[in-house]
Parts: structure tokens; C-alpha cells; sequence
């Protein structure tokens, strides 16, 4: 929000230089992120009036202008501004003077041979517009010539652009802001007074139907009669542009000014509009829900279905305003508009922040209803506006119907503890915090605090009506005496004694199986946890957009869609993720965290010199090895199975993974169907790993814990092993059984042929296996090595009914 120091301090004194008071601001928690001094857009800039206006001689385009500034002798300025004239008022720039808009610095010069001394400004060359069709022309007269024009066009002021934390709804006014200012720094406060209108309704002229009293608890509407409609005041204008608003006219900038001035948005209707709209003279205005049939154009002009969850504000029951975010164009006030029936309502945060959302459109106004709204200031903020609109409008206030359903807040109290401040908070500079520091303090935020024990000191607090969304819990009040104490006068203590941190084993293990995956060459990504929803998948209650609005139930549909997205712009990605799914059990929702990969494509791009310049994609036995080579690092012993579940991998190439007679999960290459839809690389292999499971079979210290393990002096001794075996049994169970039998002199056991055709019995295949024999103490005889070999043998025999050809 912008807050400007010259409004703010006609709602309370202070001495601050905007810095310092950017700087206190800051401290307490309303981040200021940016000081726009305007101060500096017009320094030297003076008040001038064109005395003569003569053709320039050389130049069809140019004038010759005397200017007088009040000095003795008029300038004579050239100027190329279609709008200059005689006897007009006008903000001249003298020699020296630079403007930092437009990066300039005035200097004497010659403009095609006339000497030209200054420059007649327009707006936009004194940063107020971005565009200008000629020079500013002051309309007010009689001004005094070569005094300063900025306080004239509101640049003697300087704005802060402050953030409020998502807490604090108050701050969201120039009264909140001077509230938090006032206690901050002592100052006087001194708020906008607004006369009471005892305003009746006059029977059946209008009438008030909310069916939806949660959603709207307060609602205000007044009919005010015979409004004319022209720009505002200077005033008003100035203090409207200095927030960043743009001035429209005297009804919606009043309007604006109250949003602003008390944080109570209003909206302004064209009574005779909503007559016609509504098919009657009679009004009967109505909050209501949306209907999935109704439509309305909105003051933005786009022309919006509304959805079930948008709240609306209706005339005889025909929509006319989104309620709490923008209103209808078809009610719009403007310069025909004779009577206005003015808005002011109190609107459920939730509701107004999920029909913002629904239909992507935030306002001035859903800003603050998402934050909460003041409810005792309404009326105040209304009786303010119909002041303005009768003093600046010129209407008359006729008619006013209420409805109002606030719950009471006077009844809600925090119990606060001297001793819980002094826990929480620890020890100050100069000993501790001081009762009547806690009590002024306080008092100063308008919390009124009432004594329930004097030994222990604890009070009873009830918190201002613009603080109760915030002030909720006596951890809240603990920490706004904390804060306007200043966080900078607390002790800096350590504690007394400190202990080295640890990492939980869990982050342990997620660190180490990251460090693997990268470690193969694969890339870590992070994608979205919100999809496109399908049929099966979590969807949102109250989705950002529509495009995400279910949660994902696996992560390899995110990495092929990253791997298609790649390969278009020519990249090949090699990549895996470590994230959370989401999945129904029954009605309960379930979350899991799964770890996924993709790869493919060629293998070594570098060497095609060698094959001919031919690409060489991954291979099955490739991609098979580069898990396994995360496993070895896990020091797993993952075994696999033929698997054909999953309808993205190839039903022949795909297989499940088990560890310790645990599904851990799936790997395989992607179906080709899959891969000729998306236009995929010959060759892609995905899978996708039970994360959860994989973690609890990896917390263990011998895992997480590097042993170091001596590498044998002595020469290994080889066996070769070849036989028959059924094509079923799988080279991970044969290899499993001959490590039992072979104990603790078996180091390595590896598959270097296997054969099926001729000469091999149906329904089998033949196996050759080299084994490799290392004791870490002695070179091994073959008297030792035999037995142990024979073992092995025997082993396969009596397991598989294998037939041995060696």
C-alpha cells in the first residue's frame, strides 16, 4: 500500500523525517520496501505566466513565449506545445534546475537561432503522467508568480510503499497506518469526524433480502438523490494519485478515498439503472450465491460466468455486482448518473477470497475483505462518505436500510500474565520490561486492560475491534509489547550450554539416495504438485486455476512430459525426482513420497567417429545399470521380475523390483505406442521407486555409515561355470544361490554367455558364469578353491535341477 507522509500526518503529528519513519516502520513489522521522494521530480520548478506568445521564425512547429517568474526581467522561452497560449498559468523549469524523469538538466541554448532560457513543463516531463499532449496549465487564479509549484501539483510529498503482513488487515488505511504511527512514536491522533444522518427508510421505496448472513453479516445501502457529477476536487485527486489511483469522478473517487482513508471498500450504483435492470421502480436489493446459468459484465468489461461459489449482489434478483470485488458495468455511474444508491457491506474473508479466485480478479476492495474488514467502523466510514457526496456532489441522502447480524465482541477478552511476558521475552537492557511499559504500550494499541490480580500481575485485555482477526491469543499481545518495545532494546544472551546439531536419520537417508542418483549422472528436478485433473485424482476445493486444480498420484507422467518438452528445444533429459503423491484410500486421502527418473537417448554423442558417425542409443542393459549402480552405492541387493501392470512401459520390458520380499517398485522402457503419440526418442526407460519403503530398509547405521573395507593383496583364483536352466529361472536367483554356497571366499559372480538354439533342450537356456575366488589373508591353492567351487555346483543341482556342462 502507498502511504503518503502528508496525509499521514494530518491524521497525527510526528517530527520523523520520512527516512526515520521508514526506518521504525520497519522495525515494528510494516516492511517499507520503497521511498518515492517527489520531492526531487521538480526542485527548482517555478510558477510562470505566458505574457506574449509569438510565432518562432524559423520554425512552424516552435513559439517564442515571455514568461514572467516574478523577477525583474521575463524569460524568453521557445516552446513546441500546441496548448501554449497568452495569459495562462504555468510550471517553468529555470536555468540549473534537473529533472530527474526525464533525465535533464536545464541549460541555456539556442533553438534554431533563438535563445531560448528555461522549459515550459508538461506532466509527464514532471513525472506525473506518462504521456502528455502539451504543457500543465494551473486552472486557479490569482497565483503568485515564482513561488514553488510542487505543493500545487503534490510533489512536496513523499510516499512510502509499504507491505503489511497478511495479519494485519488495519494497516491496509491511512487510519490504520496512523494508528500504528501514533503508537510507534507518541503522537497526538487526530481522525477524519463524520456527522450522523438519521436517515429512514421510506416504505416499499427499498428493501433488503441477504440470504446468506454468514457470508454477509452487515449490509448498508443509502440512496443519495440528485448528485452532479464532475472531476473532484484538486484535494482529492492529489490524494488519490499519490496512492496510485487514478481519478475517475467526484462519486467513485469519494468512494476510493473512504477505501483508502478507513479500509472500507464502497461501491456506488446508478439508481435508475438498477430500476431498469431489476423491471421495477421498486428496489429490493439481495446478497445472494451464484447460479451457474447467470453472467455479468463487469466494470472491467469482461463479460464472466458465474460459478456456485461467487457471492453476489442483486437488484430484484438479477445480479449486479460480484459482491466484495468488482461491480456491474450495466450500474455504472457516470456522468448521466442522477441518484446513487451507495454500497457499504461486511463479507466473509473466505468467501470473497474464493469467488476472487474463481474467477481470477483482484481488487482494491477483495484485497482488504480477504484480510478482514473493520466491523464497528462501517458506519463511520458510510456517514463520512455521504458527508463528501453532499458536500462535494452536491447530493442528498434520503434513504438508508440495514441489515446487521455482527456477532458481539465486547465480550471477548485475552488473559495476559506478567510472568508469561518475562518467559517469553527474557531479559531488556536494564533489567526487564516494567509494568507500566506493558500497560502504556498497550494502551496505546487502544487495548483496554483491566487488572484480575495484582500477585501474580494478570490482566484481563480486550483488543480494538481493527485488531481482533489479529489479536488473539495472549502470545499475541506478548508479541506487540515485544515489538513496539523494540525488538533492538532485548539482550543478545546465548544460552549456557550448547550442543553440536545432528541431522535426523531420516534427512540422512533422503541426503545419501539424493547423492546416489546424482552421482549416476542424472539430473534433479522439481515439478508442480498441482496437475490437470482426470478421472480417480484429489481434486481442490478452491483451486489457484483450473489447469492445476487436482494433485498428482505419480511423478512419472510429470518427467515424461519434462523429457517431450526437452527434446523439442533439443536437450535430452536425464533426470530424477524425489517428491510427494497423492492417492485415494476409500474416501481418506493418502500421501507417499516415491523418487522417479527418466532416461534415453544417445550415450556418448562425443565418440560417433568411432561407429561410423551413427548415434548409439541406451540400451536396455545400459539403463538396467545405471540403477544398479545406485543400488551397489546404496549397498541394496534389489532383485527383479517380470512385470507388464503398468500401461506406459512395454509390457515385454519392463520388470518390478523387489527388495527383501518387498515390491519397491518399477522400472522398464516406455510403451512404444506411448512414445510414438509423443514423438519420443527410440529408446526411453522410466521408473519409479517406493520412496517410504526404500527409506525405512536404508535407516540403519551400517548403512548411513561408511566402513572402510581393506582390498585383498593376493591374486583371485578363477572358475568358470556353464549349464542348462530353465529359461524361468532368472540369472538374480541362480546368482543369489551360488553366494550362499560359495561363503566368504566367493568375491564376484558375472554372466558372460548365454545361448539358446541348438543343441539346448527345449524350454531352457545355457549359462556360462565366471567366478572369482579372493581370500584377504593367502593365495589360495585349488586343494581350497575346489570344494568351495564343488559347493556351488552341487547347489545349483539340488535348488534348480540344472544340467552342468562344466
Amino acid at each position: 500500500m502507498r502511504i503518503s507522509v502528508n496525509w499521514l500526518r494530518e491524521l497525527v503529528n510526528f517530527t520523523l523525517t520520512p527516512e526515520e519513519l521508514a526506518e521504525i516502520l520497519t522495525i515494528a513489522g510494516l516492511e517499507v520496501e520503497e521511498i518515492e521522494d517527489r520531492r526531487t521530480w521538480a526542485e527548482g520548478v517555478v510558477l510562470g505566466k505566458i505574457l506574449q506568445k509569438d510565432p518562432h521564425p524559423n520554425a512552424d512547429k516552435l513559439s517564442v513565449c515571455t514568461v514572467d517568474i516574478g523577477q525583474k526581467e521575463p524569460l524568453n522561452i521557445v516552446c513546441g506545445a500546441p496548448n501554449a497560449c497568452q495569459d495562462i498559468y504555468v510550471p517553468v523549469a529555470t536555468i540549473g534546475t534537473y529533472l530527474p524523469k526525464i533525465d535533464l538538466k536545464i541549460k541555456p541554448a539556442k533553438l534554431r537561432g533563438v535563445p531560448s532560457e528555461g522549459m515550459i513543463c508538461s506532466l509527464a516531463e514532471l513525472g506525473l503522467a506518462k504521456e502528455s499532449a502539451g504543457i500543465h496549465i494551473f486552472e486557479r487564479e490569482p497565483l503568485e508568480l515564482g513561488q514553488d509549484v510542487r505543493p500545487f501539483l503534490g510533489l512536496d510529498d513523499v510516499i512510502l510503499d509499504i507491505y503489511p503482513t497478511a495479519n494485519r488487515a488495519d494497516a491496509m488505511s491511512m487510519v490504520g497506518v496512523a494508528r500504528e504511527v501514533a503508537a510507534l512514536t507518541g503522537g497526538n491522533l487526530t481522525l477524519p469526524e463524520a456527522k450522523s444522518f438519521n436517515l429512514k427508510n421510506k416504505k416499499g421505496e427499498l428493501s433488503l433480502e441477504i440470504t446468506e448472513t454468514q457470508a454477509c453479516p452487515i449490509y448498508i445501502g443509502t440512496v443519495i438523490e440528485n448528485v452532479t457529477i464532475e472531476p473532484s476536487p484538486l484535494w482529492l485527486q492529489a490524494k488519490l494519485e499519490a496512492a496510485g489511483m487514478r481519478p475517475i469522478n467526484n462519486v467513485v473517487d469519494i468512494t476510493n478515498l473512504i477505501l483508502l482513508e478507513w479500509g472500507q471498500p464502497l461501491h456506488a450504483f446508478d439508481r435508475e439503472r438498477l430500476k431498469t435492470l431489476g423491471n421495477s421502480q421498486k428496489l429490493n436489493l439481495g446478497v445472494r450465491f451464484a447460479k451457474d446459468t447467470e453472467k455479468l459484465k463487469t466494470l472491467d468489461g469482461q463479460q464472466r460466468d458465474l460459478k456456485p461459489n461467487n457471492l453476489v449482489i442483486t437488484t430484484n434478483n438479477v445480479p449486479v455486482a460480484l459482491a466484495g470485488v468488482m461491480g456491474g458495468e450495466e450500474t455504472e455511474v457516470d456522468e448521466d448518473t442522477q441518484n446513487l444508491v451507495l454500497e457499504a457491506a461486511i463479507f466473509d474473508p473466505i468467501m470473497i477470497r474464493r469467488s476472487s479466485r474463481c474467477q481470477g480478479l483482484r481488487s482494491e476492495s477483495s484485497t482488504r475483505y480477504e484480510r478482514g474488514v473493520n466491523l464497528l467502523a462501517i458506519e463511520t466510514a458510510v456517514n463520512r462518505a455521504i458527508e463528501l457526496l453532499e458536500e462535494i456532489a452536491k447530493g442528498k441522502a434520503t434513504i438508508q436500510i440495514k441489515a446487521d447480524a455482527r456477532p458481539d465482541l465486547s465480550t471477548q477478552t485475552i488473559e495476559l500474565r506478567l510472568e508469561q511476558i518475562y518467559q517469553v521475552l527474557g531479559k531488556v537492557r536494564g533489567g526487564e520490561i516494567t509494568i507500566a511499559d506493558i500497560e502504556r504500550i498497550l494502551g496505546d494499541l487502544n487495548c483496554q486492560l483491566q487488572s484480575k490480580s495484582k500477585n501474580p500481575q494478570i490482566w484481563s485485555v480486550t483488543v480494538p475491534s481493527y485488531r481482533y482477526r489479529d489479536l488473539e491469543r495472549e502470545i499475541d499481545l506478548i508479541e506487540e509489547v515485544a515489538r513496539l518495545y523494540g525488538y533492538d532494546r532485548f539482550c543478545d544472551t546465548l544460552p549456557a550450554k550448547t550442543e553440536a546439531g545432528i541431522l535426523p536419520i531420516e534427512t540422512q537417508t533422503e541426503r545419501k539416495v539424493r547423492e546416489a542418483f546424482r552421482g549416476v549422472g542424472l539430473t534433479e528436478v522439481v515439478q508442480y504438485s498441482l496437475v490437470k485433473p482426470v478421472k480417480g485424482e484429489i481434486t481442490l476445493a478452491n483451486p489457484l486455476f483450473a489447469e492445476y486444480s487436482a494433485l498428482r498420484t505419480n511423478l512419472l507422467d510429470g518427467l515424461i512430459e519434462a523429457f517431450v518438452s526437452n527434446q523439442l528445444q533439443g536437450n535430452v533429459l536425464n533426470a530424477f525426482e524425489l517428491g510427494r503423491v497423492f492417492e485415494k484410500n476409500g474416501e481418506k486421502p493418502q500421501e507417499r513420497d516415491v523418487i522417479a527418473g527418466i532416461f534415453g537417448g544417445e550415450i556418448f554423442a562425443e565418440g560417433r567417429w568411432l561407429r561410423g558417425g551413427k548415434a548409439q542409443s541406451m540400451g536396455w542393459y545400459e539403463a538396467k545399470g545405471i540403477l544398479e549402480t545406485v543400488f551397489q552405492r546404496l549397498s541394496l541387493q534389489v532383485t527383479y521380475k517380470p512385470d507388464s501392470d503398468d500401461s506406459r512401459l512395454h509390457p515385454g520390458r519392463t520388470a518390478s523390483l523387489w527388495l527383501k520380499k518387498q515390491r519397491l517398485g518399477v522400472f522398464g522402457q516406455l510403451h512404444p505406442q506411448l512414445r510414438q503419440q509423443r514423438d519420443l526418442e527410440d529408446e526411453v526407460y522410466g521408473f519409479e521407486l517406493d520412496f517410504s519403503r526404500l527409506s525405512e530398509l536404508l535407516q540403519r547405521e551400517s548403512l548411513l555409515t561408511p566402513h572402510f573395507k581393506s582390498y585383498s593383496t593376493y591374486p583371485a583364483v578363477e572358475r568358470d561355470l556353464a549349464f542348462f536352466a530353465e529359461v524361468k529361472l532368472s540369472v538374480a536367483e541362480l546368482s543369489q544361490t551360488m553366494t550362499q554356497a560359495g561363503g566368504n571366499l566367493l568375491e564376484n559372480i558375472e554372466l558372460f554367455d548365454q545361448y539358446q538354439g541348438e543343441n539346448v533342450p527345449d524350454g531352457q537356456r545355457s549359462l556360462a558364469f565366471r567366478l572369482v575366488y579372493r581370500s584377504s589373508d593367502r593365495t589360495l591353492t585349488d586343494n581350497e578353491v575346489d570344494p568351495v567351487h564343488n559347493q556351488v555346483r552341487d547347489a545349483l543341482v539340488k535348488h534348480f535341477q540344472v544340467t552342468l556342462r562344466s
